[in-house]
Formats: C-alpha cells, structure tokens, sequence
C-alpha cells in the first residue's frame, strides 16, 4: 500500500511500490536457448484503445510526493463505496441459492431456462412483441455479450457502426475480432442525439449493424421515443441490425423515460445486450444477456441466432449460482432501492454543474439525466502550455494525485469526462483540487474574475 493511504481496497490505483526485476537470459548448459513458442499479437491492437491503458498511465503519473489521497474518478465502479450498495433482496436471492446446494453444477451454454425466462418477463413489460425464454440468452456480462455478437457477425471486409462519444470496449472487440468501425456523431448541440445522416453517408454494404448506447454512456443523455424510431427506420433502409446497449436501464435520474429498442423491432430486428450490473450496483457478479428481439425471424434466417448460439457454446458461462438467483432479483426489484441510488447520483451531477460554475476553463453543456459520467468540455484557449484533454489530465494527476478521464479515450478530443458514481465528499475534494489546478495554469493575462467569466460559457449555454 502507499504512503497516501486509499480508503476502498478494491479500486484500481497505484500502489507507488515499484520492484525491479533482473532481465535474465535463459540458458541451458551455459548456451541461449531458442524457444519454439512465443506470444500472440493478436490482442494488441484491441488492447490500445481500452480505457485500462489510459487509466494506468494517469495512475502512473500521480506521485507520493503530493501528499494526497488518490481520488480515481476516471473509471467507474460505485459498488465499491457503501452509499451504492446493493439491495437486500438481491443479496438474499443469491444466499438463498448458495444454501440451498443445487446450484454447484454447470449449465448449458445459453444458461438455464428459469433465468431466461425470467429476463424474458422483465423485458416484456415494457415490450409490443414479447419475448420467449428461447430469445434470451445470457452472458457472463455486458461486455461478453458485446464479445460474443462481434465474433458472430465478423466475416471478411465487415464494418459496423459505433458511436462518438462511445464507450471503448466496442472499439477493442470489433479490432480482436476483424470488424472494421466507422464512427458516426453524437451531436451534444442537439442534446447529443444521433446524426442519422451520417450513419446513412458512413454506411455501405458491407455494413453489418450499428449500435446505439441507450441510456447513453458517456453522455448521460435517455433518447425518446421518436428518435429510436427514426434510428430503426434508417436501419431498415440500409438493411442492417440494431445492437442497442440497454446496460443502465435502471439509472436513470432525469425526466426522460427510457424506451426500449425492442418496441421498434417490427421495423428492423434488434439485439439488445443488458444485465444487472449497473441497474443492481453488482458489476462483480458478471451476469447480463442477449435478446432477440425479432418478430419476422431474421436473425434465424441470416443464421446470427444460430452463430451466437455457436459462440456461447466454446465461452465460459455465467456463474449457476447467479444465474439461479436472477429470478428473484429481478422478480424483487425494488422500485425505493432504484430511486434511493438514483437520487444520490442526481445530487452528485448537481453538485458538479454547481462547482463548475467557479471554476475556468472547464464547463458541462448538458447535465446528465442518466449514466454515473458527467462530460465537461476543456477551454483550453485560457489556459497556458496544455496542448489538449490528455495533458491537461496528465498534468492534473501529476499536481493533484486526482484522475479524470480525457475525452480522446472516448473519441471526444479536448473533453473530459467525470465519474459521479462515487461519495459526494470524493466530488467535494476533487472539485477543490479542479479549481486550483485550473487557477495556476490559466493564461496570466486572464488575472480577474470578471474577464474569466466572461470567457467561459454563459450558463445560458448549460442544458440543465
């Protein structure tokens, strides 16, 4: 552990203990030896562009020598702070199945049939063509099933579309696994709606589908009704799926109901990927799923359907345990835990918009309704030697020991982006350190505070 000692063991920063190990040349009767075996390069280029990498190489800029504690808000993990706990239920759900020792055993590939159904009925609710336990399939999380779905449609001069800003793991697994990206805009003048005009000039045919980000991460925004229905119609018209990310369906602290991709599925078939991880605060128990959402039977005709299944069958499943407990987890969702955590995180965006106000050269056009992520535009203009996001979150690690995420990690060049997912004391203090590291860099030119609020945006320009 560091001299700065960090108060939550399970989140990722840097211990300052550096060990340095001997480069050693392997020999056998005092002669080198030639091994016939050597690492895959495969992964290399999908592991550039994850947000690990970044997060490390800030971490490693932060130093003992600051004197402060760590505050890792670059990466979001709310399970770790004991405001975000998760509900009673939920933990019972599985403690009841852990006691109960008939679910130490492996299950099928597409995980067990009370569970899917189970998802099914959840998702049902709000859903114009249900779904059957057969159109759900579940995943060791999320992010497995964004794994799975880009092996399965990956074939030969493949493209898909991703979203900018976007959240990076779709960039890695569509390089492992050969699918070319092209990006469209998230438009933030249009409370970062999608320009669906450059999905249509991006698009060819060798297109494959395109993913939509639905509450949006990072951008915190919920889209409505109309808009996912102009985004199914111009799908349809170029003749490619919908992969709808759904993951933060239960994070929602603003005014705009979520709409499910699902209720446009009579127009374009849709594979929607979720799970409870951020909805239940318990990304560690690595539980999410697939659903078909696809009346006509297209994924079944195409063979998706059938590639996914294929791909599931040579992956490591869902833990039993939580698979057996997912029925009561979700069947026992309480509506007061959902509210009492979304409260929280509503108070921490407006605690953020409210500090940005006092401090130059770094302000939110839009406030976030969804998500645990606040993006905050740079004015870099008013500030001396900081070239762009990633120096300016270099150098505030550096200074401050604090980790923000730059926006070129996420496709959005001098932005940066902020985990409100975290205890409101952490933003307090981060915010103190934000404002003083904005003040000593701030071109010297800019001396009072009235020409410094002149310069910045006018809260005018803040949607709130």
């Amino acid at each position: 552990m560091s001299e700065v000692e960090q108060p939550h063991a399970n989140l990722v920063v840097p211990a300052f203990e550096k060990t340095e190990k001997d480069n050693k040349t392997q020999t056998q009767k005092g002669q080198s030896c030639v091994w016939r075996f050597g690492g895959s390069d495969k992964a290399e280029k999908a592991s550039t562009v994850t947000l690990r990498g970044v997060i490390y190489m800030l971490f490693g800029n932060c130093s003992k020598d600051v004197k402060k504690t760590i505050l890792p808000l670059g990466h979001g993990d709310p399970s770790v702070y004991p405001c975000f706990r998760t509900s009673i239920e939920a933990e019972d759900a599985v403690v009841d199945v852990l006691r109960s020792g008939k679910c130490n055993s492996y299950g099928p590939g597409a995980g067990i049939l009370p569970a899917r159904r189970a998802v099914a009925d959840y998702l049902n609710r709000d859903l114009p063509n249900k779904l059957t336990p057969e159109d759900i399939l579940l995943t060791a999380g999320c992010n497995q099933g964004i794994e799975i779905v880009f092996e399965s449609l990956a074939r030969p001069n493949a493209n898909i579309l991703l979203p900018r800003p976007g959240f990076p793991h779709y960039d890695a697994r569509a390089a492992y696994s050969g699918l070319e990206v092209r990006k469209y805009d998230l438009l933030p003048e249009k409370e970062w709606d999608i320009d669906l005009e450059g999905i249509e000039a991006i698009a060819d045919e060798n297109t494959v589908a395109v993913v939509v980000i639905n509450p949006n991460n990072p951008c915190g925004n919920v889209y409505s009704h109309d808009h996912l229905k102009k985004v199914a119609e111009t799908a349809r018209k170029l003749g490619i799926m919908v992969i709808s990310d759904e993951v933060y369906d239960q994070t929602i602290f603003g005014d705009n109901p979520f709409v499910p991709m699902g209720k446009f599925a009579s127009i374009v078939p849709v594979l929607t990927l979720a799970g409870i991880s951020k909805g239940w605060v318990v990304p560690g128990w690595k539980i999410g799923w697939i659903a078909l959402n696809d009346p006509e039977g297209v994924f079944e005709t195409t063979k998706v359907a059938q590639s996914i299944k294929q791909n599931l069958d040579i992956t490591p499943d869902p833990s039993t345990i939580i698979q057996a407990a997912l029925p009561a987890i979700l069947e026992k969702a309480d509506k007061n835990f959902f509210a009492k955590k979304n409260k929280i995180l509503k108070h921490n965006v407006d605690l953020v918009c409210d500090r940005l106000k006092d401090i130059p050269c770094v302000f939110c056009p839009k406030k976030p309704e969804s998500c645990t992520y606040l993006l905050t535009k740079l004015e870099l203009s008013l500030m001396d030697n900081i070239k762009d996001d990633t120096e300016f979150c270099v150098k505030l690690a550096r200074e401050e020991n604090l980790v923000f995420l730059p926006g070129e990690a996420l496709g959005l060049k001098n932005w940066m982006r902020i985990t409100i997912g975290v205890e409101a004391h952490m933003l307090e203090d981060a915010l103190e350190r934000l404002k003083g590291f904005c003040t000593r860099h701030t071109k010297k030119i800019e001396t009072d505070d009235e020409s410094l609020q002149a310069s910045k945006p006018s809260d005018n320009n803040v949607h709130v």
